[in-house]
């Protein structure tokens, strides 16, 4: 080929040799239009043809093709293969590139990528916040590849014993950030520091011991609404809302006025709300529809105990109620308040009080042939829990203070 022009698109046969194993090659695409393309061809150690691009030619002038085709022939004499050259370079500028691209993105762009996968809300909204609460202040904002052993520990150190539950979770979902950042090339593969194995020879097995919520016994149960009573605060409602209701945190604050039907005495809470993942009927007991009632009223938010914004109210607000209230009871305690009052002074079967507190009844086979939800009777049993709040006989103690 020497120092003419390109070759004619004529030429479609075969490519166009110009020498040391340079060649152009011509295609005609679908569109009609002429492709050229300089190539290098090359026979591999294990004899296979193998062919490598240089760039169409109205980009990499010939000048340019022949001294790419000179650094390949220099590659084979050094007993390299050009393409697996240019791959392991291609490997090392992407890692190279991934020097800034931080743990915290990293989570950001998984969780992204599988969220539509997770069918409950809530466990979307976990993922993103124990990395926020727990990793982000150790090494969050710390480039992914210099994430080592070290900093894992130290992210999971605090909770490992004290919090079990929730540093198996944690570092599950560390294992998991960093397994998505090896497959994308940010750091090399293999390379994973939170794997189960060492980390358990370093911190040990993780105490399973069962934290139980702080309860408050319901003997004393009307004495401590009586106090509730008295206190004019949005949180004070909720909190007597979610006892009348055995309810959770997060299903009266997440309340929203669409969900309820006062005509009914009922409140519906959506699937997505629930931790069974599956909607839940609230039979209302007349504590239940009197606090509604009342809140009806003054209503300025579709929720329906909305904090200072008119957004929903904060899921610490009930709790540090209580804690001003002078008590170390939790608002979860007051489910064991309810449970341990209906299985000790009433007759309701045992399925029923647990469908009251949205808990799966039974085995796989039992909940497959219990299709109700025991509506009509959970309904008997939320009453029976209001008139007893109500009562002067269980008014006897009020809240337990600290010493």
């Amino acid at each position: 080929m020497g120092s003419n022009p390109t070759p004619s698109a004529r030429n479609t046969s075969r490519p166009s040799a110009d020498g040391g194993n340079l060649y152009l090659s011509v295609s005609k695409r679908d569109d009609g239009n002429i492709r050229r393309s300089w190539v290098f061809r090359y026979q591999a150690a294990d004899g296979r043809d193998r062919r490598m691009g240089l760039g169409p030619a109205h980009t990499v002038t010939l000048a340019m093709a022949r001294q790419l085709a000179t650094e390949a022939r220099q590659a084979r004499l050094t007993g390299k293969d050009p393409l697996d050259q240019r791959k392991t370079e291609k490997a090392a500028q992407r890692l190279a590139r991934a020097k800034d691209r931080t743990f915290d993105e990293c989570a950001a762009e998984y969780i992204a990528a599988h969220q539509h996968e997770w069918r409950n809300a809530i466990h979307r909204r976990q993922w993103a916040q124990t990395l926020r609460d727990y990793v982000a202040p150790v090494f969050g904002k710390l480039p992914v590849q210099a994430v080592d052993r070290g900093l894992v520990i130290q992210a999971l150190k605090p909770l490992w014993h004290a919090k079990p539950e929730t540093a198996g979770r944690l570092r599950g979902r560390i294992e998991t950030v960093i397994d998505y950042a090896e497959a994308h090339g940010y750091r090399p593969e293999g390379t994973n520091p939170a794997r189960l194995g060492p980390i358990e020879t370093i911190l040990g097995s993780r105490s399973r011991k069962v934290d139980h919520h702080a309860a408050l016994p319901y003997t004393e149960i009307g004495g401590f609404l009586a106090e509730l009573k008295a206190k004019e605060a949005i949180a004070a409602r909720a909190l007597e809302f979610a006892i009348a209701t055995a309810t959770r945190t997060n299903e009266v604050i997440g309340a929203v006025w669409s969900e309820i039907d006062l005509d009914a005495r009922t409140w519906t809470i959506p699937a997505d709300r629930m931790k069974a993942e599956r909607d839940h009927r609230v039979p209302l007991n007349k504590t239940a529809t009197g606090i509604l009632e009342a809140m009806a009223k003054f209503r300025e938010s579709d929720f329906v105990f909305p904090g200072p914004t008119r957004a929903k109210l904060s899921n610490m607000a009930m709790l540090m109620l209580l804690r001003r209230m002078g008590g170390e009871l939790t608002v979860h305690g007051f489910r064991a308040t309810f449970k341990t009052w209906a299985s000790e002074r009433t007759s309701f079967p045992r399925e029923i009080v647990e469908a009251s507190l949205a808990h799966a009844i039974g085995n796989a086979v039992e909940q497959a042939y219990q299709r109700g939800d025991l509506f009509d009777k959970r309904r008997r049993l939320m009453d029976a829990w209001s008139e007893f709040c109500a009562a002067p006989g269980s008014a006897k103690v009020l809240l337990m203070r600290k010493s």
